[in-house]
This record gives C-alpha cells, sequence and structure tokens, in this order.
C-alpha cells in the first residue's frame, strides 16, 4: 500500500512540473529571444544634411482651348432685355452646335443682369443690361478661330478669353516630376562629394507647382491649369506653332516642376 503511495506521489509531482515549465516556457522564450538588428526601421542622421532643388520644363502643344463667348443686352426693362438676350445666346448656341460642339461642352459661364443709371451719381434707372458668357470647349484646336467666328456671325458681341491647354496634363506632370528629382538627386551626390562625403537616405521632399503658357503665368482657373516637371524639350512629331497655316498660334504651354530635397550626408 506504501509503495502504490509512494507512486502516486511521484506521478503528481511530475505532473505539476511539468505544467509549471509549461507555463513559464513561452515567457522564458519571449524574454530570450534578442531583437534582431534588421528588424529595426533605418534612421536618416539629420545632423549632417545638404538641401537641394531641382526642376524641369517640358513644353508640349496644346490640344484643347477653352473659349469664353458672350452676348451683352440692353434694354428698358428686365423682361426686354432678358427675353431679346435669351434669344441672342440661344443663336449662338445653335451655331456653335453646327460646329461640331457636343452640349456638354457649352455651359454657362457668367450670367449678370445690372441696372443702368442715368449718370455716375444718380439713382434713376434708365435700362437694364445683361451679359450673358458661356464658357465652350474646343477639342479640336485648329478650329479654334473657326468657332469663334460662327459665333460672331450669329450674335456674340464679347470674345472675353481664349485658352489653350493639353489634355494630357497628368502624362507631362509626371514625368516633369520625375526629371526634377533625377535633377536633385544628381545635384546632392555632386555636393557630397565636393564636400567629401557621401548623399545618404532622404529626408524630406517638397514641391512647388505652377503653369506657364509663352512665358506667362497662368493666374485664373488655377485649378485648370495646376500642372507639375527644366528640359525644355518638345516631344517628337509635334510643331511647335502649328503648320502655320491656322490665323491663331498655338504656341505651347511649358509644364514645369520643381522640388525641395533634403539628403543625409555620410
Amino acid at each position: 500500500m506504501k509503495q502504490i503511495y509512494n507512486l502516486i506521489i511521484a506521478m503528481l509531482t511530475t505532473v505539476v512540473i511539468f505544467l509549471l515549465l509549461w507555463v513559464r516556457l513561452p515567457g522564458i522564450n519571449v524574454q530570450a529571444a534578442p531583437a534582431s538588428p534588421t528588424s529595426q526601421p533605418s534612421t536618416c542622421d539629420a545632423s549632417r544634411s545638404v538641401q537641394v532643388t531641382g526642376s524641369a520644363m517640358i513644353n508640349v502643344t496644346p490640344d484643347r482651348a477653352m473659349i469664353q463667348l458672350g452676348v451683352q443686352s440692353n434694354g428698358a426693362t428686365i423682361d426686354d432685355v432678358e427675353l431679346g438676350n435669351t434669344k441672342a445666346i440661344q443663336k449662338v448656341i445653335n451655331a456653335l452646335r453646327a460646329q461640331g460642339i457636343d452640349a456638354k461642352d457649352i455651359a454657362t459661364d457668367t450670367y449678370v443682369i445690372e441696372p443702368i443709371y442715368d449718370d455716375y451719381n444718380s439713382l434713376y434707372i434708365k435700362g437694364y443690361r445683361i451679359n450673358n458668357v458661356v464658357a465652350v470647349t474646343v477639342r479640336d484646336v485648329k478650329k479654334a478661330s473657326t468657332v469663334i467666328a460662327a459665333a460672331l456671325k450669329s450674335g456674340a458681341n464679347q470674345v472675353l478669353n481664349v485658352e489653350f491647354y493639353t489634355s494630357e496634363l497628368r502624362k507631362y506632370r509626371d514625368q516633369a516630376r520625375q526629371l526634377a528629382m533625377q535633377a536633385a538627386d544628381e545635384k546632392a551626390q555632386a555636393l557630397a562629394a565636393a564636400a567629401r562625403a557621401e548623399k545618404g537616405c532622404v529626408m524630406s521632399i517638397n514641391e512647388n507647382s505652377w503653369s506657364y503658357y509663352n512665358g506667362w503665368w497662368y493666374g485664373r482657373n488655377q485649378n485648370l491649369w495646376a500642372q507639375n516637371v527644366v528640359q525644355n524639350s518638345t516631344p517628337s512629331g509635334e510643331l511647335a506653332g502649328g503648320s502655320g497655316d491656322e490665323p491663331i498660334s498655338l504656341g505651347q504651354i511649358s509644364v514645369k516642376a520643381e522640388v525641395s530635397v533634403s539628403y543625409e550626408l555620410k
């Protein structure tokens, strides 16, 4: 009987020891496993750095035109001027449609009704004026002059603006940005070598964007002209000013990108 009792005690002791080891083993393994050096994220040393800028510019021939055409009408009463202006602007729209312009490419840009006073200091209203302006997207830029002429013949008495742009802004912007980053990288490498150092990792990047047309900055329609790439390169097969037979010279749009980059110095 005593032997059986001792055997049971030994078995229970073995089970308890096994359970204790099983519970403590994961914690022991976690504490014992050292962190791998390769698992730590790499960081730049900001104590030594070089700041450079890179810029690039791509010149492209525009393939779209945005034309603002208007009808200004005067009348003695609001009803008279509104009726006359509505008829006139509808004739202009019909003429534009006859030139192959889709309805989706004709949109009212400005519609203003204002009183006409007898003189500057008078409150006497002698009539009313309506300025009705439509924005027309011409997808075939060679037809821009024909569209303007057709609108004027049909009753338009205002040509407020003609702007040319490209439908592939994203493509040229990305090309420009890549060239600008390449220029910044090469400049940083050259400066580091001149200082007997090496260019390290990138610490920060900032981008500045403008848009130019024949050297002039687009001040209006900034969402439309928000382009980004200085290389002065023309895509192969494209002429800077068209064939020369059109009454409107397209010129070129310069899509420019500029980046400011900080590199580590090693």
